[in-house]
């Protein structure tokens, strides 16, 4: 018996020519406005440090460019959730990660946590 050959599939390279790459700007926008997007609770303080819960009260995101804890821990974002059926966990991203990166990582932790009904 002959099994026919099949070729792997081909490996693309993307072009990184003419790329501009996400650095850290400083900026809350792009995790502003998703979490705002999904309906969380936003609230800022007048030390500019923005605190947001998601609706069910089980995330929590915090900005914090003016702590001076979560600086001295090289600290800008920081994520905890708290699943009902887990252990709570948490998230950290220092001050040169991009906030798209932020808002991705919110993104593909909100679309992965189904809805219980």
């Amino acid at each position: 018996m002959n099994t026919p050959l099949t070729r792997p599939p081909a490996r693309l390279a993307p072009a990184v020519e003419g790329r501009r790459w996400l650095s850290g700007d400083g900026a809350a926008g792009p995790v502003l406005d998703l979490l705002d997007s999904l309906g969380w609770r936003i609230v800022g303080t007048p030390e500019t440090n923005v605190h947001a819960m998601s609706p069910d009260g089980h995330v929590y995101v915090g900005w914090l460019p003016e702590d001076p804890t979560a600086w001295k821990r090289n600290i800008v974002w920081q994520v905890h959730v708290i699943p009902g059926d887990a252990e709570p966990w948490s998230q950290s991203f220092g001050p040169g990660t991009p906030a798209e990166t932020v808002a991705g990582f919110l993104s593909a932790l909100v679309a992965n946590s189904p809805v219980l009904r």
